[in-house]
């Protein structure tokens, strides 16, 4: 049990700190490029690892398997990891990790409409709420007003969109076909690179070399969060459960904040923060029964 806590802290440091690496590496690489190239150094790591370990990718026969495998390789890669690269050009590293601890949240009426047993009770109901009133915060009529920037507003709700695709992958991959966590993982970063690499060739070019810190951070987003996070992720899932993994969506915000603001010196207004608590509330109250039950 100690091992699975370590695991997971150590989870939310290094996905907390991604978006602070996002910031870094948009100073020497295009939105695109950043993704494109996080997420052909991940899946370079994990095709390997995958054949390392015996299991391969996803049998092709398998259409279907595929067909989920597919899916999150837009909806829990390329899509948000551009989405993200976009709007932290025009939003804080910060403000990019706070509506992270939205993906919960939006799970709940997607599963009570696609997965069978997960209904959205009167609890879940009322978490939904009042974490939505948090996302309100966030992206409501101050938001285009904060600024001066229209783009700013825009890349707000970029950043809940990113968070809206991870709930969708989330899922797809709870629908998909039973397999292997690390095969179905590479197999998904392959379909993504195969995704957006052309299109960030095509729209922004082959990268120059860029700047040290953007460098140090392109490849940090590539081996760490893309890639070594969901080894992690795995052992975690096979030894504690789903339900425990969850509680990191509690920890990643809070990282992301305390990177930005100290390393970064981001400026985030008290509106962000409230609305991390209600967010972070409504996730609690949506999943105090399960947190109840658990020894």
């Amino acid at each position: 049990m100690t091992r699975n806590w370590i695991f997971l802290v150590l989870l939310s440091l290094i996905w907390g700190a991604s978006f602070m690496g996002v910031t870094l590496a948009l100073t020497g690489f295009g939105p695109l490029t950043v993704a494109a190239i996080r997420i052909v150094m991940g899946a370079l790591v994990l095709v390997v690892l995958a054949q390392i370990m015996g299991v391969g990718l996803p049998a092709f026969s398998n259409r279907r398997l595929w067909l989920h495998v597919a899916g999150m390789g837009l909806f829990s890669n390329a899509v948000p990891f551009f989405l993200l690269s976009w709007g932290q050009q025009h939003v804080s590293s910060g403000f990019a990790g706070i509506t992270m601890a939205v993906v919960p949240l939006l799970v709940l009426p997607l599963a009570h409409v696609f997965v069978p047993d997960e209904h959205l009770t009167p609890r879940k109901a009322a978490g939904f709420a009042v974490g939505f009133i948090g996302v309100a915060i966030l992206i409501g009529p101050g938001a285009w007003a904060s600024s001066g920037a229209e783009t700013e507003g825009w890349a707000r709700l970029a950043c809940v969109g990113a968070a809206a695709c991870y709930a969708i992958g989330s899922i797809i991959t709870r629908l998909s076909p039973k397999t292997d966590l690390i095969s179905f993982s590479a197999g998904a970063l392959l379909v993504a690179s195969l995704l957006i690499a052309p299109v960030a060739l095509a729209v922004e070019g082959l990268p120059t070399l860029p700047n040290a810190p953007a460098l140090w951070a392109v490849t940090y987003l590539g081996l760490f969060p893309t890639a070594l996070a969901t080894i992690l992720l795995v052992q975690v899932i096979r030894s504690a459960g789903p339900s425990f993994l969850s509680i990191v969506n509690y920890l990643v915000p809070l990282w992301s904040v305390l990177f930005g603001v100290m390393l970064l010196s981001e400026r985030l207004p008290a509106s962000f923060l409230y609305a991390l608590g209600l967010i972070l509330a409504g996730l609690a109250i949506s999943r105090a029964r399960a947190v109840r039950r658990r020894p």
